[in-house]
C-alpha cells in the first residue's frame, strides 16, 4: 500500500475531506451519516439505469412514470445554480440538477464542469468528489448516449433534517463558522430513451450540505452518503 508521501493527490483529497467533515461536524453532529461522509470512498452510489435498444419496456428498476420526459423533447441545457440565500430552495434546485441529464445535448465532461460550478469557492468545504460520484461513469455515459437517454427531475419537497435542527437548537452559534446547512430533498427522476419515450421513473431522496453565508448566495458543499430524515 503506497504511503501518503508517494500519493500526494490522494493525501490532498483526504485532507480536503477531513476539513469539510470538520466544518460540517460543528453543525451536523447529530447526523447519522457523517462518519460515512468522511470515509465515503467505499460507499455504493446509485447509477441511472441504462436503456437497452430493442426493448420496449422500462428499465427493471424503474416504476411507471407520471409525466416523464419524452426523448423527442427539446434538449435540456446544462444546470445553472440559482441566486438565492435560502438553503432549502438551493438544496431543492441542486437535487434537481444532480438528478437530471441529457446525453443528447452535452458530454459528461460538460455536465461535470457545470455541476462543479454549483460548489462553494471555499475549497476547505467543497467536495467535488461527492458530486462526481452521482454522475454516470464514462463507460455508462457512452452507453446511455448511444440510446439518447435523458432524465428530468421533479422535486416534491426539501427540509432541514430533524437531527440537524436539534443540533442547531442546542448550539446555534456553531453555524456561524462555516454556514453549512443540511438539506434533505425528495422527488422523482423520470428517464426516457430512444425507442421508449414513455420511459420510467424512480423515487429519489438525498441529503446535501449547502453553504449559505450571509454575504453571498448559497452554494453546494457536497452530497451526503446517507439520507438524514
Amino acid at each position: 500500500m503506497p504511503s501518503p508521501a508517494s500519493n500526494p493527490g490522494g493525501a490532498s483529497r483526504m485532507r480536503r475531506r477531513a476539513l469539510l467533515g470538520t466544518g460540517v461536524l460543528l453543525v451536523l453532529v447529530a447526523l447519522a451519516g457523517l462518519a460515512a461522509y468522511l470515509t465515503r470512498d467505499n460507499r455504493e452510489v446509485s447509477k441511472p439505469p441504462v436503456a437497452r435498444t430493442g426493448s420496449g419496456s422500462a428499465p427493471s428498476s424503474a416504476a411507471s412514470p407520471s409525466g416523464s420526459a419524452s426523448s423527442s423533447a427539446r434538449p435540456h441545457g446544462l444546470p445553472v445554480p440559482p441566486d438565492t440565500h435560502d438553503p432549502i430552495a438551493f438544496g431543492k434546485a441542486a437535487a434537481a440538477a444532480l438528478w437530471s441529464y441529457d446525453t443528447r445535448a452535452y458530454s459528461r465532461a460538460e455536465l461535470l464542469t457545470a455541476l462543479h460550478g454549483w460548489l462553494t469557492a471555499e475549497s476547505e468545504y467543497a467536495d467535488p468528489a461527492s458530486v462526481d460520484a452521482v454522475v454516470p461513469s464514462p463507460v455508462l455515459w457512452k452507453e446511455m448516449a448511444a440510446n439518447d437517454q435523458l432524465a428530468t427531475a421533479t422535486v416534491y419537497e426539501g427540509h432541514f433534517p430533524d437531527s440537524f435542527t436539534r443540533a442547531l437548537q442546542a448550539n446555534p452559534g456553531t453555524i456561524t463558522q462555516a454556514y453549512v446547512y443540511a438539506v434533505t430533498v425528495s422527488g422523482k427522476q423520470s428517464i426516457a430513451w430512444k425507442g421508449s419515450p414513455a420511459g420510467g421513473a424512480e423515487s429519489r431522496v438525498t441529503t446535501l450540505a449547502v453553504q449559505c453565508r450571509p454575504s453571498r448566495s448559497c452554494a453546494l458543499a457536497g452530497v451526503m452518503p446517507s439520507v438524514a430524515p
